[in-house]
This record gives C-alpha cells, structure tokens and sequence, in this order.
C-alpha cells in the first residue's frame, strides 16, 4: 500500500483546515516578551493569523509561498512538536537515539504541514468564542467555539508552560484529538511492520492521515 487512510472524518475538510490553522498559529511579536494566560496566547495568536489572512499584500498570488513559509517560521515557534511527535509515536520514543529523534521530529513536522499547506485561505470570517480555561500546575487546557454559518465546532488547546511560555502539544475538535490520531496511523504500521517502514512512509510522503477521525483514547 502507498497510503494509509482512515475512516471518512464527520468534520468537513474546510472545518478540519480552519481547525489546525487555529492550532498553527503565530504569537503576536509585541506580546513574545510579556506573561500572558494560556487564553490570551490563544487568543493572541488566532487575532494575529487573521490579520495575515486579510493582509492583501500577502494575498497576492506572487507572495502566497512567501506567505506559507512566514506562517511556518512562527509556528514553530509556539507548538511543542516535540512534545507532539512523542506522544504520536509512544514508546517506540523511548528506544530512539537522539538523532533519531530530531529526525522523527523533522519528518513529523513535515508531515502535519504537507497535510495542511495551501488550504488555509477565506477562514478569516469565522467567529471564535472563548469559553473556559482549565490549568493543573504547567499543563492548561483552553476551550473554544467555532462559530460559523452553517454549524458549530468545540476547539480545545491542550498547552504545556515551557521557559515561560505557553507552548500547543495539541489540539482537540469536537473529541477528536490530532495526536491520538496521529498514535493511532504510526501504532498500526508498528504492529505490521517496523520503525523503519514508518520512517521510510513519512520520507517518501506516502503517509496519509485523516487527523480529526475520533479514535479511542489510549
């Protein structure tokens, strides 16, 4: 097989592109220095891609690449794809020399933004509610409402405090969680093959992941 796929997700494809553009997002420059709440990062951070979206500079079709690669340097910036790709990957971790895992990491990153890029335009009209905030110690999580024409979406942001920062590890639509997702795709080709079957799918861009079907918590 060249991919694996899940089941069709119930959640529309505009609705699971807008989702992971909340999820990533840049934190405004002018806030970077200043303590902020794991909802005013939130919500920092969605007002500033939207403000990106309605830039008309950036919506030239010259520039959209240009545009791309901006949105990619400030993510990186404000998701923990570390944390991520861990917990994606399990105990497999575990076992992985270092340069292992800064190249697993590498190819993870690549893998959510191949599966996203291109599509994050005319978002810029949906309206997000804030609902509530939960925090236990360093871990918060940050609950929100996407409102849109024909229907409602619940957005939670899972976060980790990280050197003072309020860092995404992931990010939850309507209970479908994209790492477990994520777990749920690389656990299979571990259990019918091998890490290296796994690298070698994620290198060649033959992994496909329908990252908001809802799947068993594990």
């Amino acid at each position: 097989m060249n991919s694996i796929t899940h089941a069709t997700t119930r959640l529309s494809g505009t609705r699971m592109i807008l989702a992971m553009l909340m999820w990533l997002v840049p934190v405004a420059p002018t806030l970077a220095s200043m303590p902020q709440t794991p909802t005013e990062s939130v919500r920092s951070t969605i007002e500033d891609v939207i403000r990106i979206l309605n830039n008309e500079q950036w919506k030239q079709a010259e520039r959209l690449a240009e545009r791309r690669q901006e949105i990619e340097r400030v993510v990186r910036q404000r998701v923990s794809y570390e944390d991520m790709a861990k917990q994606a990957l399990g105990l497999q971790w575990l076992t992985l020399a270092e340069r292992e895992r800064q190249e697993f990491v590498d190819l993870f990153v690549q893998l959510v933004r191949d599966s996203f890029a291109g599509k994050i335009d005319a978002y810029a009209d949906e309206r997000v509610l804030y609902l509530s905030e939960q925090r236990y110690d360093r871990i918060a999580e940050v609950r929100t409402k996407l409102s849109g024409r024909k229907t409602d979406t619940l957005l939670d942001f899972r976060m980790a405090e990280r050197a003072g920062m309020w860092l995404v590890y992931d990010v939850v639509i309507d209970g479908a969680s994209l790492v477990q997702n994520y777990h749920a795709q690389f656990a299979s080709i571990l259990r019918n093959a091998s890490y290296p079957v796994l690298v070698k799918k994620m290198q060649e861009k033959t992994l496909v992941v329908k990252t908001f079907e809802a799947v068993p918590t594990q």
